[in-house]
């Protein structure tokens, strides 16, 4: 059970590493991108590539649902980012449970968003997750888990891709082992817990008053999506990447003012030293490098981004 790219490796691994996949369930197909095309989803598209059946249930909930999965006759359902809470019915239905792949080292960051969290938090560390599922949400005991240094200009994108193969990894020794006996599930410490709520279109606007680091660390974290942005003169601007410098001039500046430009970014005000802007887009244009935006733009200093 998955549904975006996140899960494509593990399904991958799976196949190739000579598992009975029996089914594939994934999220119904939807209106993606710019002209809102109907299109499967990445583990629906892999499936079929590959000869696999697919299922794509309204609901995991719905009695019928339940009773076609109990008719399969599974051993056991592996889930990754599969995005929606699985009840009881479905939990209990294969003989060994459920194991999931989370891309944290619980209990630290359960919840829909781990990676953005871990890099907007400014974590040097985090790594993948296996672990036998319950009814709460990421809290299940965990089987294994494998950490990992997070990159000082990696985004959430890039950090996405890294552990989805990784966590593919994990997930091969994990269900080996487990179906074999030879895991011990461990308790997760509650009181140890930090939660990593879905992310909002929202999220991503920029408050210029937080420090440098704190901007770089949310523009990293923000990208691909939702992105972070401003507004300049009445239109969006999202800024795809950047620095943080640590400088004590400007000092009387508001927060927002850009004290800089040349031709390696735009450097703008913030709370506590400056962010270099590296590269951003204008709302229905193309990304762009700062000196080209600079250029078509004609920005100079002491505008202010809001």
């Amino acid at each position: 059970m998955g549904t975006p790219r996140f899960a494509v490796p593990s399904l991958k691994a799976l196949v190739e590493g000579g598992f009975n996949v029996v089914w594939v369930v994934t999220q119904p197909s939807r209106p993606r991108g710019r002209g809102r095309r109907t299109s499967p989803t990445p583990v629906k598209e892999f499936a079929l590539k590959h000869g696999l059946p697919v299922s794509e249930p309204a609901g995991v909930r719905d009695e019928g649902f339940v009773r076609w999965l109990r008719s399969l006759d599974l051993d056991l359902i592996v889930v990754v980012a599969y995005g929606k809470i699985l009840p009881g019915e479905v939990l209990s239905v294969p003989r060994l449970g459920c194991v999931n792949l989370h891309a944290s080292v619980l209990p630290r960051y359960r919840g829909a968003a781990p990676i953005n969290w871990a890099i907007m938090n400014g974590d040097r560390k985090t790594g993948v997750t296996t672990m036998l599922m319950e009814e709460g949400m990421d809290t299940g005991p965990v089987l294994l888990t494998e950490e990992v240094t997070i990159g000082d200009d990696e985004t959430a994108g890039e950090l996405s891709e890294r552990l989805s193969e990784l966590g593919a990894d994990l997930l091969i020794r994990t269900v080996r082992l487990f179906a074999d006996g030879r895991i011990e599930p461990r308790p997760q410490d509650d009181s140890m817990a930090t939660y990593a709520p879905m992310l909002r279109k929202e999220d991503g606007r920029i408050d210029w008053k937080l420090g440098a680091t704190e901007i770089k660390n949310r523009v990293r974290g923000l990208e691909p999506w939702p992105g972070a942005y401003t507004c300049w003169k009445g239109r969006l601007l999202k800024i795809h990447s950047g620095d943080a410098l640590k400088t004590d001039a400007h000092g009387d500046v508001e927060p927002g003012t850009v004290v800089g430009v040349s031709k390696g970014g735009i450097m703008v005000k913030c709370g506590d030293g400056v962010f270099e802007i590296k590269e951003l887009q204008i709302e229905g244009k193309r990304r762009m490098t700062a000196d080209e935006f600079v250029r078509g733009y004609r920005l100079g200093k002491e505008e202010v981004f809001d």
